[in-house]
């Protein structure tokens, strides 16, 4: 198996340390192993900070995300073809490996100096690379990504902006709107932008807490709030993170209420530029991976509601707590009429028993026809025999 060693940033803007990850599913990859070191996603940048650039490193094998979700298979059914994502993040860059000619970006939402919306992009809706097939894509890889800056330039956000991005998201028509931030602030107007959003039959997509936590003046680690926006706004599907081994990390926030969860931690993407890689954690690149399936419902399903779409995406999930993220299960399985009962095979139908009446009517028909020849024997050895007589009575 080949593993890669990753960046992954503790808190944000801290220093990256390194962590070896296995990517490649048992058998997947060549018997030889080598590892690569990718650079890390940012949510946000100091003001002195460069720019996201082109990684210089590639992973050739399928993340182990793609292979937990069982993507090929689910990608037989639907890749997303008519369906529209918006990415209400940090922006999408136009010139990103895998997404060329399918973003739409409002202002300068086409340019992204933090790499973070570009990232969650890739893992909705990412083509593969050319012969490449195997190396980092997204679920709905024919979906179209409509690009909505939520945040500054440098990834700094306020609860306002956030809301207006998700109320042009929806204007604009997006079927799913996924938002890459988690805020402690905001309920009223982030409540209020997501209601507006479900009148429009979009479907909010949102990480149940922030990926990391930020430190306090006294450079201790802030403790979780109870809850976080716009994900604890009705109608919003949560979604919170686990990583290759099934577990959520150690230092990730703590925080109930999630709705799915999805493959987030050491998660290999796309950059902002050439056709490099990289690597992140945190519950935003979950919830970018339940938006992807939800762009997949919705392609394949256009007949669906959004709140439909939200239930078929948590009732089909793999039973777990919180339920795990099922692409294909939400893509085939025939769900109860009434929500919140557990889906169900279609019921198989039992012919009735068969009636005894024709069977007797045969019986008699079978009885007459051997007595028939019964008759037809005797009278052809009686006859002869009794012309021969004259018909006299035989002597004894």
């Amino acid at each position: 198996m080949r593993a890669v060693r990753i960046h992954r940033p503790q808190t944000a803007g801290a220093a990256s340390a390194v962590v070896a990850v296995l990517l490649a599913a048992v058998g997947a990859a060549p018997a030889a192993a080598d590892s690569v070191e990718l650079p890390a996603v940012r949510t946000s940048l100091g003001s002195d900070e460069p720019c996201a650039t082109a990684s210089t490193q590639r992973v050739e094998t399928e993340p182990w995300a793609l292979t937990s979700l069982g993507a090929r298979r689910a990608l037989t059914l639907s890749e997303g073809a008519g369906a529209t994502v918006a990415v209400v993040d940090t922006g999408v860059s136009e010139k990103a490996s895998g997404l060329s000619g399918r973003v739409t970006a409002l202002g300068d939402a086409g340019s992204d100096c933090v790499g973070h919306g570009t990232f969650a992009a890739g893992l909705i809706a990412a083509a593969p690379d050319g012969d490449r097939a195997a190396g980092p894509a997204g679920l709905a890889p024919r979906a179209r990504i409509l690009a909505v800056r939520g945040t500054d330039e440098r990834g700094d956000v306020t609860a306002q902006r956030l809301a207006d991005a998700i109320r042009q998201a929806a204007d604009e028509g997006a079927e799913v709107i996924y938002v890459g931030r988690a805020l402690a602030d905001g309920k009223a107007v982030l409540s209020a932008a997501v209601a507006y959003a479900g009148k429009k039959d979009a479907l909010v997509v949102a990480p149940l807490a922030p990926d990391a936590l930020a430190k306090d003046r006294s450079g201790q680690v802030a403790k979780p709030e109870p809850w976080y926006w716009p994900a604890a706004a009705p109608g919003v599907l949560a979604v919170t993170d686990f990583g290759p081994d099934g577990k959520r990390p150690e230092n990730a926030p703590v925080v109930s209420g999630a709705d799915l969860a999805a493959p987030g931690d050491g998660v290999v993407g796309i950059g902002p530029a050439g056709e490099g890689h990289y690597i992140g954690s945190g519950a935003s690149l979950a919830a970018a991976h339940v938006a992807g399936a939800a762009a997949q419902v919705r392609a394949r399903y256009p007949e669906l509601s959004a709140a439909e779409v939200s239930r078929r995406l948590t009732e089909a999930a793999y039973p777990a707590a919180p339920p795990r993220l099922d692409p294909y299960a939400a893509l085939t399985t025939v769900l109860p009429e009434t929500s919140g009962t557990m889906p169900s095979p279609e019921a198989a139908v039992v012919p009735q028993a068969a009636s005894v009446e024709p069977r007797n009517r045969a019986l008699v028909v079978a009885a007459g026809s051997a007595g028939l020849v019964a008759l037809v024997v005797a009278a052809a050895l009686v006859v002869p025999r009794g012309r021969a007589r004259g018909w006299r009575a035989g002597e004894n």
